[in-house]
Order: structure tokens, then C-alpha cells, then sequence
């Protein structure tokens, strides 16, 4: 049996862009490439050809990418990767479109786009296939996540002076990150009495967005860490993206910085260095490591040697990990000393952290 070509629906209103990613995918032998022009074409198209995966952009006349995307994750659900510009309102953009179950994003060149093109061209590619592998999740009902704020607001009892945390929850998460962690971090209360510190892959652009999101959504206090940060407990730190995220000590305090991306590492911020440095500094015992979904390996070794060092470590489940590749690593290394679904992995926090 030969195995068919992947279709790939691109959408755009650039007639260049549009062009340019067709020859893009066609050029590789095992895409079949459509375009759209706009969010309603799109809709057509999706009913028409049926591909396995789409490119969408997010600012388009007629339709645009967010209310294209809601319709299609309500009336034929499937993969899609977001072509987003790198600026606050494509970050806020983009991050809405991941919690209507897109899988993930790239970055829109700017500028000649036959030049451009170039820089995101091995992106792209490897988030087409990977979506094309995940387990897309169709957004929540309106009113359930207006009732899940609501009841997030009602918790936001934050303490005046939040405490030093004993020990640290560290997060490694990439493709499919920002859905996951809306559906996990808001079930934790404000007094949860260890830091969260998160190693998100995501671009700097869209680090500080996505902290806001959370922190809007959360009875726990979100924050993006640009400098060196004090762990205090009923905590949640978000990486910078276009850097790696350390814990370390100053001035005999506990703290969680960013730190230039270190080239040994081939993610960022890199789980891997942010788990060896909490073990260096708070030891193993204060520690849990949580893998969820993503593309690759990070963090997979560091959390394997936390747990034989007597940490513990939580690994997402396959049933709900829209990408299964770094779970899934945790696992197969013997690093895991729970699988959990996503819905279940902050009760087992609390269970073990109270």
C-alpha cells in the first residue's frame, strides 16, 4: 500500500505568501497543497478538499483567522498551525487561537517573502508534521469558559505578602503548551506553598502575552521572569522566551532568573537546564517534575535523574498530550512516576504538596 501524500490547506490573503508556501510543500514530494484566500474561503475549501492539515493566518480581510478557526473547530475539526505576526496584538491573537484548539504557530515573515521565507521554511515544516501526528482538542463551550473564570476569580485570595517557597514545581512544555497549561494552572489554588516555574518553547514576543493570559484566568500569580525573582510560594513563572530559565541562589535566597540561551541546549528556554539547575540548588526531595505535551526530548534525562535522585515527576498522558513526543521520552526512560491526563495532574499536585 502506498501511503498518499499529506494535504496541506494554506490560507492567506498574501497571493505571494500563498504561492510561495504551495511551492514550498509541493517541492518536498509528499504534500498536496491547496490555498484559500480568506477565513470563508477557507471554510469551503476545508468541506472540499479535506486536508489533514491547515496553515492559517490571522489577519485577513473578509474573514479572519480566529472566527475561521471557530467555525471549523465547531463543524469539522482538524490540525491547524497559525501564521502569526511577532507583535503584542499577533501574540494576544495567536494565544486565543491556541485555546480555540489550534496545535501550534509559526512566526509570519515580514518584509520580500521569497526571502523571508527562508528563516521559518524547516519551522514550519517540522509543525506541519508534528500537527499532523497530534491529538487536536476542539475549544471548550463559551459558557464553560466563562464559568471556569469566573470561579478562578472567586479564588483570587492571593496573600499580601506571599512567603519564600520550600521547594518548586518545574513545567517542561512546548507544542500544545498554552491550552494545556489553561486547563491545569487555574484548578490550583492561591495558597499552593510551592513555586510553579514553567519552561515554555515559545518566542520572546510571546511570553509576556501568555503570562497575562494566565495570571487573568488563575488564582495563583503569573508572572514572566526578565530578571532575578525571588520564589515565593502561590507563584507561577513563565520562562522568557528567546532565553533559558535558571533557579540559583543570591544573597542566600532562592531565585528564578533568565539567562542567555546556552547553545548546548537545542530547545528554549531549555527544560533540561532548568531542571539541572533546581537540583543543583533546591535538591531533589523539594522538587516535582511535570513533562507535558511537546515535539522532541527536553527535559526528559534532567527529570529521569531527579526522580532516581528522590524527586517525583508526573508525565502527561498519551490521552490528552496533543503532541506525545516529550512525555513520552519521560516515559520510555523510566522517568515517570505517575501518567496522568492533563485533568488530573493539579490534583496530584495537591496531594502531594499541601
Amino acid at each position: 500500500m502506498v501511503n498518499r501524500p499529506t494535504k496541506v490547506l494554506i490560507v492567506d490573503d498574501s497571493a505571494l505568501m500563498r504561492k510561495t508556501l504551495r511551492d514550498l510543500f509541493g517541492s518536498l514530494g509528499r504534500f498536496e497543497a491547496q490555498t484559500a484566500r480568506n477565513g470563508a474561503d477557507a471554510l469551503d475549501q476545508v468541506e472540499r478538499f479535506n486536508p489533514d492539515v491547515v496553515t492559517l493566518d490571522v489577519n485577513m480581510p473578509e474573514m479572519d483567522g480566529l472566527t475561521c478557526l471557530s467555525h471549523m473547530m465547531a463543524r469539522s475539526p482538524r490540525p491547524v498551525v497559525m501564521v502569526s505576526s511577532l507583535t503584542r496584538r499577533g501574540a494576544q491573537a495567536t494565544l486565543e487561537a491556541l485555546a480555540l484548539g489550534a496545535v501550534d504557530f509559526v512566526e509570519k515573515p515580514g518584509g520580500t517573502v521569497s526571502i523571508d521565507i527562508d528563516a521559518i521554511r524547516n519551522d514550519l515544516v517540522m509543525k506541519v508534521d508534528a500537527a499532523c501526528r497530534s491529538r487536536p482538542r476542539i475549544a471548550r463551550a463559551l459558557a464553560s469558559a466563562a464559568r471556569d473564570r469566573v470561579e478562578a476569580a472567586t479564588k483570587r485570595t492571593r496573600p499580601a505578602a506571599a512567603e519564600t517557597a520550600s521547594g518548586a514545581v518545574l513545567v517542561g512544555v512546548s507544542t500544545g503548551g498554552p491550552r494545556t497549561l489553561e486547563d491545569i494552572l487555574p484548578l490550583l489554588p492561591a495558597d499552593f506553598p510551592w513555586s510553579i516555574v514553567v519552561a515554555q518553547h515559545m518566542p520572546g514576543a510571546f511570553t509576556g502575552p501568555f503570562a497575562a493570559r494566565l495570571d487573568s484566568i488563575c488564582a495563583l500569580a503569573v508572572t514572566e521572569v526578565s530578571s532575578p525573582t525571588p520564589l515565593k510560594l502561590g507563584h507561577v513563572y513563565i520562562g522568557r522566551g528567546g532565553a533559558d530559565i535558571i533557579v540559583e541562589k543570591r544573597l542566600g535566597r532562592m531565585v528564578v532568573n533568565s539567562v542567555p540561551e546556552d547553545p548546548r541546549y537545542p530547545w528554549h528556554p531549555s527544560v533540561e537546564r532548568l531542571v539541572t539547575s533546581a537540583m543543583e540548588t533546591i535538591g531533589p526531595s523539594a522538587l516535582v517534575g511535570v513533562q507535558l505535551t511537546g515535539m522532541g526530548d527536553d527535559g526528559a534525562k534532567a527529570m529521569t535523574s531527579l526522580l532516581r535522585a528522590g524527586g517525583r515527576t508526573i508525565a502527561e498522558d498519551a490521552s490528552t498530550a496533543i503532541v506525545f513526543g516529550m512525555p513520552g521520552e519521560l516515559i520510555r526512560m523510566g522517568g515517570a512516576a505517575k501518567v496522568l491526563p492533563s485533568d488530573r495532574i493539579a490534583e496530584q499536585l495537591s496531594t502531594w504538596i499541601h
